[in-house]
């Protein structure tokens, strides 16, 4: 198991998710259409090819596409197009079937060339037949198909705010959901999941019926004995020592074992052994490494990571009100009633019906796992989040109590 940050991992790096593998294999099998949530950093998109690779070696045809990118349906049509490319049987049984789409020479071309002659035959009139075309063909080979669409939420929220209109995201959404009711059992089984919910936006927008056909699975952090599992694995991979309590102190660190998470405290402990010519991990270092290290300036892509996800989650006043939410939180331990009564009060000048507002940025931060609700209100899941927020906004971030008092002198 080697030691990876930044790109997903399977195989022998994919670590332990039986569990979750077990479920969605047997959900994917009956032909279940699945949306996969969890926060940020928690290895959906491994979880998910990791999930294709075993499938594969059960004779089913895994097709995987990332519409992060994309600003259009058409674009969507496109990439799912191109990601039969590699799969021979598939691509020709298509070309046979849509010989008005597909060039002869489809075998003389590269992947990108493929995906380029395609997208300039889509328009706004015909992606939806052509798209329909193209998945009723898949559903006619002797192996199964799992189509994986990732980033379908930002895909969507770019959609909407190209003209403020959500006709183009219902119309999208629509368009799928009629697609699996039209090809029934044969239809390619969905898997949808991204970095922002999916639910939060189609909530918002009114359209929720939209997804209806969907079923959720969410992933959560690991536990403390996973954590220290992964940890110990990782150790025992590179030769270093852990003294005792060395996971157990590293998951109370962090407060939630977010796979990423673990992976780079692992990855900055180890450099920090390097530095000290020293092959042994002490619960100190821990202290150390998360305070230098994870909180400090090599630590910071990780995390303003999260702040870029919630800017394309949210827009305008709504993005105002979560850092509010999300600063109090981490100054002040939590989010509560009180809390959100000054924000009503600060914000009704500036915002129309600002209590909806922070109703929906709250849905938007528990659904992606920033907050999570406590006996005091609204706190964060992860101590490390909680910590980088609060190192953050110290010096700019007044209580909302303190703002209120300040406003009634």
């Amino acid at each position: 198991m080697e030691s990876k940050l930044g790109s997903w991992v399977a195989g022998e790096n994919f670590f332990d998710r039986e569990t979750e593998l077990v479920i969605l294999e047997t959900r994917v099998s009956e032909r279940n259409h699945v949306v996969l949530s969890g926060q940020r950093r928690m290895g959906k998109t491994s979880l998910l090819r990791e999930l294709g690779r075993r499938l594969e070696n059960k004779s089913w045809i895994a097709l995987f596409v990332d519409v992060e990118n994309a600003r259009s349906a058409e674009d969507v049509i496109a990439a799912i197009a191109s990601a039969t490319f590699p799969h021979r049987p598939l691509i020709s049984r298509i070309r046979n079937g849509m010989k008005d789409w597909f060039a002869d020479n489809v075998e003389e071309i590269d992947i990108q060339s493929f995906g380029v002659n395609v997208r300039a035959k889509l328009t706004e009139n015909s992606w939806q037949h052509h798209g329909r075309q193209l998945l009723e063909e898949c559903s006619t080979t002797e192996e199964p198909v799992v189509l994986v669409i990732d980033e379908l939420p930002i895909f969507l929220k770019r959609m909407v705010n190209a003209d403020g209109n959500a006709n183009r995201v219902e119309e999208f959404l629509s368009w799928l959901r009629a697609t699996t009711q039209i090809l029934g059992r044969q239809c390619p089984t969905f898997l949808l999941s991204g970095s922002i919910g999916l639910q939060p936006l189609v909530n918002r927008l009114r359209i929720s019926d939209r997804i209806n056909y969907l079923d959720p699975f969410r992933l959560d952090p690991w536990d403390q004995a996973t954590t220290v599992a992964c940890i110990e694995k990782l150790s025992n991979e590179y030769r270093i020592a852990l003294d005792d309590s060395v996971g157990e102190a590293i998951y109370e660190k962090l407060g939630a074992g977010i796979p990423h998470h673990v992976q780079s405290f692992f990855a900055r402990l180890r450099d920090h052994c390097v530095q000290s010519s020293r092959n042994v991990v002490r619960v100190s270092d821990v202290e150390e490494v998360y305070r230098t290290k994870l909180l400090g300036a090599s630590g910071q892509s990780d995390l303003v990571h999260y702040e870029s996800r919630l800017h394309e989650a949210l827009d305008g006043d709504a993005y105002s009100l979560a850092m509010e939410i999300l600063a109090e939180s981490a100054l002040e331990g939590s989010f509560t009633q009180d809390a959100e009564r000054s924000l009503v009060s600060h914000y009704e000048n500036l915002t129309d019906n600002v209590a909806g507002r922070i109703s929906e940025v709250l849905d938007v931060l528990l659904h992606d796992g920033y907050l999570e609700e406590g006996e005091r209100g609204y706190r964060f899941c992860s101590n490390l989040l909680k910590d980088w927020w609060a190192s953050r906004f110290r010096n700019h971030h007044i209580a909302l109590s303190e703002r209120n008092q300040q406003t009634q002198r």
